[in-house]
C-alpha cells in the first residue's frame, strides 16, 4: 500500500485530502471560539441583568457561597473596621503592579464582617487611603474566597483573598464571599472622599458557557475533516487492490493447458 500512495496520482489527493482536513479543522477552532465568546457575552449580560439585591437576601454569615452568587450584584450598609485592613499583593491593572485593599465591613444588623475589594493602588509598597468613616453602604459584585493565601506573610499583607484566614485575623463572624466595591457611599449619598485614592477594580468576568449553535457549527467542521480523511483511506485501499489483486481477464486466472486436459 506504500507503493500505491506514493503514486503522483496517490500523492496529489493527499495533499487535496491535508489541505481540506486543514481548512475545516481550522473553521471548527474558529467557531468553537466564536462559541466562547458568545457564551461569555451571553453570562455578562445575564450577570447584569439581574437587579442589585441586598446582601442578606443572597448569602448569609457563614452560609455557604451561593451557586448563582459569582459576581452577583449586591449593597451592603454597615462601617468599615480600619484595624483589619489588608493589601493583596501583587495584583495587576491597566499594566501596573500594586495591590488590592481589602477592608471588612461590619454589616449592620447581623454584625458579620464582609470582605469589600475597596480598590487598587499602585505600586507594592504603597499607602492605601483612609478609611471612610461613619456609615457607609456599598455596592458590588460579588465573588467566592480565593485560594489559601502564601503562608509567612506579614498579618496586613496576603497574597490571596483567603476568607478562612481573614477569619482568623478577624474574629467574630463572616461571610463566604468578598465583593469588588462599584460604589461605596455615605449616610448622604455622596461619595467617600477616602476612596479617592483608589482605582475601582473592574470585576472579573464571569465564567462562560459555550453558544450551542456556534458549538455545534465547530462540530461540524470536524466531522467534515474526519470525513475527508476516511474517503482518502478509502481510495487508496481501493487503488491498492486495483493494482494487486488479479481481474477477470488476468491471464493469471486462466486454466493451463493440463487442467483443461484434465477437465
Amino acid at each position: 500500500m506504500f507503493r500505491t500512495a506514493l503514486r503522483p496520482r496517490m500523492l496529489g489527493l493527499l495533499a487535496l485530502t491535508l489541505v481540506l482536513m486543514a481548512v475545516m479543522s481550522g473553521l471548527g477552532v474558529w467557531q468553537l471560539g466564536v462559541a466562547r465568546d458568545n457564551g461569555r457575552v451571553e453570562a455578562m449580560q445575564e450577570a447584569r441583568s439581574r437587579p442589585v439585591a441586598p446582601l442578606t437576601d443572597v448569602v448569609g454569615p457563614h452560609e455557604q457561597f451561593p451557586d448563582n452568587g459569582s459576581l452577583r450584584r449586591v449593597t451592603a450598609t454597615g462601617h468599615y473596621d480600619p484595624s483589619g485592613q489588608v493589601l493583596v499583593a501583587p495584583r495587576r491593572l491597566h499594566g501596573h503592579t500594586g495591590a488590592w485593599v481589602v477592608t471588612p465591613l461590619v454589616v449592620d444588623g447581623t454584625g458579620a464582617r464582609l470582605a469589600v475589594v475597596r480598590g487598587f493602588v499602585d505600586g507594592p509598597d504603597a499607602t492605601p487611603p483612609a478609611v471612610p468613616t461613619g456609615t457607609v453602604t456599598v455596592t458590588g459584585a460579588l465573588a467566592p474566597s480565593e485560594e489559601p493565601s502564601d503562608p509567612g506573610r506579614p498579618a496586613d499583607r496576603l497574597s490571596t483573598v483567603d476568607l478562612p484566614l481573614l477569619l482568623d485575623r478577624w474574629g467574630g463572624s463572616i461571610y463566604n464571599a468578598f465583593v469588588f466595591a462599584i460604589d461605596e457611599a455615605p449616610a448622604s449619598g455622596t461619595q467617600t472622599d477616602a476612596s479617592a485614592g483608589l482605582q475601582r477594580i473592574p470585576p472579573p468576568r464571569p465564567e462562560a458557557g459555550l453558544d450551542l449553535r456556534n458549538a455545534g457549527y465547530a462540530l461540524q467542521w470536524w466531522v467534515f475533516a474526519a470525513f475527508v480523511g476516511y474517503m482518502y483511506v478509502r481510495i487508496l485501499r481501493d487503488e491498492h487492490r486495483s493494482h494487486t489483486e488479479p481481474g477477470p481477464d488476468d491471464p493469471a486466472t486462466e486454466p493451463t493447458t493440463n487442467e483443461r486436459a484434465h477437465v
